[in-house]
């Protein structure tokens, strides 16, 4: 791998003649500073080479992650050491055909005021060249638009003519957003604060998170869960624990006590699965880990469908922790509501966090203390998935999160993007397939698949996406401005939050940007 900054060690690259004659030493010292170094390179069939002042390094085609609205030539985006590098295809903008990359396939880092990784099929020679030797470019017939070279290069690194691409050129082409970058920095700071939307007041409503366990449905005020992460590879038994106590884990350099819901209601064991989540509930400075068989849905209800739990069926002592029930559907589903301040007068869970403080040392205590972010500095955002790519949206912004219904009723004179409506709690709701928003290609629907609800300049409007995964904390310092690739994508992907040790990359939805000002007048007429 090739660096001009010592990062890495330089990859080792075959050198040519610098096209100059002569073999004194003294001439040499006289024309080295007249000779400009280039890297050649093949693209398709034919061979190119650029200046060496603007590459940075030369890499391995790294695995990217795909970002949608974006224009047709670009790959998708990299961690290159924490930095995000958009990849971009030279075959594509050329207008050559596909093919895979292979063990010769290279990524040039080329940074004209922004760092930008071109694929290339093969990475030839560094060569030296008189600036005499370069000639003009109107003489020639080429496949490829001779706007973006500027110049020729002949009978040099083994090959009768090199074209001299001008990436400030092609990029100013293919990637305005990109060439424009120092003046757009003002407008993503303005992006990042436009993401907060207002969200309405509702006063005679719940907001829950409901979750199964053992085939039977709870949820918990959403005020008091922190987060949901996913259930990790590896736990930390504790001896001697209680049954309930499953271990701890290390979440963002704190021990997270873990205790199955199963256990503590006394229903039949089971092993964790892909479907398994852990929700972290807190109370005041404590936090607890709760293993459920499977996260839900985000519900809003109303007060009135919430009733106490009957006296005769009501829990004695420790266990009475579910204090409500809501009655959704007519009566048909019924979901037990858990309280967070009942939780944590639980045995179990006194133990499990009793167990947290013996195991930190005053030394683990005092790193912890350095470490521990505060929720100033975090952002928590719902992270869901369109096919393997992750997105995540802040969660206020969130207005509840429901199943697909088997059939959407259609509209007649509907706009197009608009999927169909659903009756949610009497109200009817747009719905849009964010996949087809997005210009991804459509899939059969999923049991996997939510309605992810927004309220978008005082209009609800309902996405589908094809699963929820998460509600995740990530630290400010970890998010950073998404390439702007192109002005729709500007918009509506302005952050990226680049999770280098998790080796993942989530793209951060603007909702607000979700749907366009002239969209909303034909929404509105859709809910009337």
């Amino acid at each position: 791998m090739m660096t001009n900054n010592n990062q890495e060690q330089p990859e080792e690259l075959p050198s040519s003649e610098t096209g100059r004659t002569g073999n004194a030493e003294d001439n040499i010292e006289e024309q080295v500073s007249d000779i400009r170094q280039f890297v050649t390179f093949i693209a398709g069939d034919e061979v190119f080479a650029v200046d060496m002042a603007p590459v940075q390094e030369i890499i391995r085609v790294p695995e990217v992650v795909r970002v949608p609205l974006s224009p047709a030539t670009l790959d998708g985006l990299a961690n290159l050491r924490g930095k995000v590098l958009p990849i971009i295809s030279l075959r594509r903008i050329f207008g050559f055909a596909e093919r895979e990359h292979d063990d010769s396939s290279r990524a040039l880092v080329i940074d004209i005021g922004q760092p930008l990784g071109f694929v290339v099929d093969k990475v030839a020679s560094v060569v030296g060249v008189e600036p005499a030797r370069i000639e003009g470019v109107g003489s020639i017939q080429s496949t490829v638009n001779t706007e973006l070279l500027s110049g020729i290069i002949k009978d040099v690194g083994g090959h009768a003519m090199v074209m001299v691409l001008d990436f400030a050129k092609l990029i100013a082409q293919e990637f305005t957003e990109i060439a424009a970058v120092a003046k757009t920095a003002a407008t993503t700071g303005g992006l990042m604060a436009s993401s907060e939307v207002e969200e309405e007041e509702v006063s005679d409503e719940l907001q829950l998170v409901s979750f199964d366990v053992a085939g039977q449905e709870y949820a918990i005020t959403i005020d008091d869960v922190q987060e949901i992460v996913q259930v990790p590879e590896t736990i930390i038994h504790v001896p001697h624990s209680q049954s309930h106590v499953l271990g701890v884990m290390t979440l963002r350099n704190r021990l997270l006590p873990l205790v199955s819901l199963r256990r503590m209601f006394a229903l039949p064991p089971q092993a964790a699965d892909e479907h398994s989540r852990i929700v972290v509930v807190s109370l005041g400075t404590a936090s607890v880990g709760i293993v459920m068989d499977s996260v839900n849905e985000v519900l809003r209800v109303g007060k009135a469908d919430v009733e106490a739990m009957p006296s005769l069926l009501a829990r004695e002592g420790e266990l009475n922790d579910i204090a409500e029930i809501c009655r959704l559907d007519g009566g048909k589903r019924l979901v037990s509501i858990i309280s967070a301040d009942n939780l944590f007068h639980h045995s179990a869970i006194k133990e499990a966090l009793t167990t947290v403080e013996n195991l930190q040392d005053d030394k683990q205590n005092a790193e912890t203390a350095e470490d521990d972010v505060s929720l100033d500095d975090d952002e928590q955002v719902v992270v869901f998935r369109l096919g393997k790519e992750e997105f995540g949206v802040p969660i206020d912004s969130v207005q509840e999160i429901v199943r697909v219904p088997e059939e959407l009723t259609h509209v007649p004179k509907a706009p197009p993007f608009v999927e169909g409506v659903i009756n949610l709690r009497g109200a009817v709701l747009p719905v849009i397939d964010l996949r087809r928003r997005l210009g991804l290609p459509s899939v059969e629907r999923s049991d996997r698949q939510r309605v992810m609800v927004f309220l978008i300049k005082g209009m609800r409007t309902g996405f589908i996406v094809d699963s929820v995964a998460e509600v995740l904390r990530i630290q400010k310092s970890s998010i950073e401005p998404a390439p702007r690739l192109s002005s729709e994508q500007g918009n509506l992907l302005a952050r990226m939050a680049n999770l280098e040790k998790q080796h993942r990359m989530v793209q951060l939805i603007v909702p607000a940007h979700l749907v366009e000002d002239h969209e909303l007048a034909d929404l509105t007429k859709v809910a009337a």
